[in-house]
């Protein structure tokens, strides 16, 4: 089976303009992702919609796409990038440009998902640690997911689901295994392009979570569980809490 990983990476960040070019010790931070994905997948390419960013990457000799600035999601960017690439593959994954301290053994689990050959898409979860406390299980920026025993996602959103009814909210997180959803993806090629021409449906516009419209379109998303924690950068206060903490976090397979 053939995979690419596709990584979408924006110049224009609302809350952090410039990210993927903002330095991490010596290297912009979309390079410290790349090189990271690349441990796991032989052939990846960022996809992205800014000439600063694709000359970056030339520079450091990685692949890149140009793409449009028109588009709403980072897997409508993968699905034009993929269509530009010249070379046919089985499985697109979709990496965040954001996360410069994924794990290869993260993406080789999403890999691994594809091994059912009736898979179409796939994601990955974590569970909260009950030691973190409620509050970050209330977060509404780190969406849920509710998985079902054959580990496809039932759901997603923002609110705490389940809801636990007659326990103190307190309690709940060692009452049940709460998960929290790690935004990457790996999509089938022909579903790729299936997905991206559905409309948006009422679910997405509630939640702003594009997964949904999948979900509300009879899609069936894999889950695989991984106990290893990623740290997305969103803010330059992220960025100043990750260049704090690169020796522990950077290098790791």
């Amino acid at each position: 089976m053939k995979f690419v990983a596709i990584i979408p990476a924006r110049f224009a960040s609302t809350r952090f303009p410039g990210k993927p070019l903002a330095d991490m010790n010596g290297k912009p931070m979309i390079q410290r992702v790349y090189e990271q994905v690349t441990k796991s997948v032989a052939d990846a390419y960022i996809a992205t919609d800014d000439e600063r960013i694709y000359k970056a990457v030339e520079s450091f000799g990685g692949n890149v796409v140009m793409t449009s600035s028109l588009h709403p999601s980072g897997t409508d960017r993968c699905k034009e990038a993929y269509n530009k690439i010249e070379e046919s593959y089985d499985v697109v994954l979709n990496i965040q440009g954001d996360e410069p301290f994924i794990l290869p053994k993260q993406i080789d689990l999403l890999k691994a998902c594809f091994v059912d050959s009736e898979i179409e898409i796939a994601t990955l979860v974590k569970p909260f640690d009950p030691k973190d406390g409620i509050d970050v299980l209330r977060n509404p920026s780190s969406p849920k997911v509710v998985i079902s025993e054959n580990y496809e996602a039932i759901y997603f959103s923002r609110s705490i689901i389940p809801f636990l009814r007659d326990i103190d909210q307190k309690d709940w997180m060692n009452h049940h295994v709460f998960y929290k959803h790690i935004g990457i993806y790996g999509y089938r090629t022909d579903v790729l392009n299936r997905i991206t021409q559905l409309p948006i449906g009422s679910l997405e516009k509630a939640e702003s979570l594009e997964q949904l419209r999948w979900i509300e379109n009879g899609f069936k998303i894999k889950v695989g569980v991984t106990s290893y924690e990623t740290f997305g950068i969103d803010t330059p206060e992220d960025l100043k809490i990750a260049l704090m903490n690169m020796d522990e976090n950077s290098d790791k397979d």
